[in-house]
């Protein structure tokens, strides 16, 4: 496997952020031309991911599809997508993004201290503090407009910040393995535990020019691509500095927003993204090595 620098980590895992950003416009586009729905979005995404990433493979994937480790990152990328969904089920879209993206680098935070000892600097802290308060200020109009909260909801939104932030611990722990059988062989098992729930939702795709496209980008870029930065971004930087620097992506989905959808953003809410691009910028620029 090739040796990744940490800025060079750092620059895969903002691409990945920038990518992730895509993703909800891309879902949202699926929704209204393709009639699927959350989870029937996502089967198809680890589908086509999966694909994507094989066909571009230059070799065979290292050590298999199915080891135990993959195993275990396929089933916690599933369930911290599975939770995501039932969190805005309960809670609305903004409420269960705030939480599950705000709790997400706090519980990596603690996780990476106490499980793999690494140590958080104080540049990782201001940035982690300045990227949380970025996120607020971004969200926090459409939390206030949100329906009411349920515990239930909240619930599941940090379950799903605790699923993800365990698959970012779990593949920092064994940063040796192959990224690219991981990220195929997650989407695989991600996909499997997926589709029972996608098959009782409806899975078959209204198929139109629109529509497809729109599947091939999803399965190409915010997920083959991003997925497979992400996880050799985690072969060369801190499980902490990945996480915080994808907290990028609540600024790219937010752009979109306004670019796509016609959405306005308030001005505590561009300061928001200044102050998230500020913490994430910094971080990259200084990232520490493995």
């Amino acid at each position: 496997m090739t040796h990744v620098s940490a800025r060079r980590g750092a620059l895969y895992v903002s691409v990945a952020a920038t990518a992730w950003g895509t993703g909800g416009a891309a879902g949202v586009l699926l929704f209204e031309t393709g009639g699927l729905g959350p989870v029937g979005v996502s089967l198809w995404r680890y589908l086509l991911g999966a694909a994507f990433l094989l066909a571009l493979a230059r070799r065979r994937p290292r050590g298999g599809l199915l080891t135990w480790r993959v195993l275990v990152v396929g089933a916690g990328m599933a369930v911290y997508q599975t939770a995501y969904f039932a969190a805005i089920a309960h809670t609305g879209v903004a409420l269960a993004t705030v939480v599950t993206m705000g709790a997400t680098p706090v519980f990596t935070a603690l996780g990476s201290r106490f499980l793999l000892r690494e140590h958080l600097g104080r540049v990782a802290l201001a940035a982690l503090a300045a990227a949380l308060a970025g996120l607020l200020l971004l969200t926090g109009e459409s939390v206030l407009q949100a329906r009411a909260s349920s515990v239930l909801g909240i619930a599941f939104a940090l379950g799903s910040a605790a699923g993800y932030a365990g698959v970012t611990l779990f593949s920092r722990r064994y940063r040796d393995d192959d990224p690219q059988s991981v990220s195929i062989g997650g989407f695989v098992v991600g996909a499997i535990c997926l589709a029972p729930f996608a098959l009782a939702e409806g899975v078959v795709p209204e198929l139109s020019w629109t529509s497809a496209w729109l599947l091939v980008y999803l399965g190409a870029v915010p997920t083959a691509l991003a997925y497979g930065l992400f996880f050799r971004a985690l072969t060369a930087l801190r499980a902490t500095t990945v996480s915080i620097i994808s907290l990028g992506e609540a600024v790219g989905a937010a752009l979109l927003g306004v670019v796509l959808f016609g959405e306005q953003l308030t001005a505590p809410a561009w300061a928001g993204c200044l102050l998230l691009l500020a913490a994430v910028t910094v971080l990259a620029a200084r990232a520490d090595a493995a």
